[in-house]
């Protein structure tokens, strides 16, 4: 396992504030926690953006919001919108929920076309990442490859397996695919259950480029050494 430092773990978390019970000051605690360590970026609900972009306003911690959270199954034109209304409100990242009963359903073109459209609005504002949430629970090996390769041709810059409230969180056979699909072209992001220094570090050796962690932000960073000697 790799030795990876505090500074290096941070600067791949997002830290997430997505309980559908946080308050207003829930969410400027979760803000100072991500300004604290200094994670890549704070998630949150699409109500929520504009005051975690006011919090984290020059912090270098990017507002990043979810799209169609938690299942996924908003139609196309609603999750476009919201990702325009996130993008007003201040977030830099997106992180949308793949429509997953219609991709089992085997539409892809409604996939592709749903994804297509928050990609629109990211590509409009100019510099807005945008993370395709799979569902990999919900998937079987060659089914989170097409899901992949949907995600890859409909523009967006990264896949990620879990909401975490989903059946299931990351794993490592999950991500394998992942980056032997898309890896080379996409970024790939591992979210759910992760909890701890070394379910990071290994998710960060099989190539992920961003984590995805809500309560156990705090327990990864406080673990990781700060210099890799």
């Amino acid at each position: 396992m790799t030795r990876w430092t505090k500074r290096q773990i941070a600067a791949t978390i997002d830290h997430a504030a997505l309980k559908p019970n946080l308050t207003d000051q829930d969410l400027v605690e979760n803000c100072r926690l991500g300004k604290r360590y200094h994670v890549a970026s704070v998630c949150v609900r699409p109500s929520d953006v504009a005051l975690a972009a006011q919090e984290l306003a020059g912090s270098g911690v990017v507002p990043s919001a979810v799209i169609g959270f938690p299942h996924g199954a908003h139609r196309p034109e609603v999750k476009a919108l919201e990702a325009a209304l996130a993008i007003e409100d201040g977030a830099r990242e997106l992180d949308m929920v793949m429509n997953i009963g219609k991709f089992l359903s085997g539409d892809e073109a409604w996939v592709r076309r749903d994804i297509e459209g928050v990609v629109a609005e990211a590509r409009r504002a100019g510099g807005v990442l945008v993370k395709v949430i799979l569902e990999t629970c919900y998937l079987t090996a060659d089914q989170i490859a097409r899901a992949c390769e949907i995600a890859r041709d409909a523009g967006a810059d990264f896949v990620k397996t879990s909401t975490g409230f989903g059946d299931g969180p990351a794993t490592p056979e999950a991500i394998d695919v992942m980056i032997k699909t898309v890896g080379k072209t996409l970024g790939v992001k591992a979210s759910g259950g992760i909890r701890s220094y070394e379910t990071a570090c290994g998710f960060l050796d099989q190539g992920c480029r961003r984590l995805g962690s809500a309560g156990g932000t705090p327990a990864i960073l406080d673990a990781a050494p700060e210099d890799a000697g």
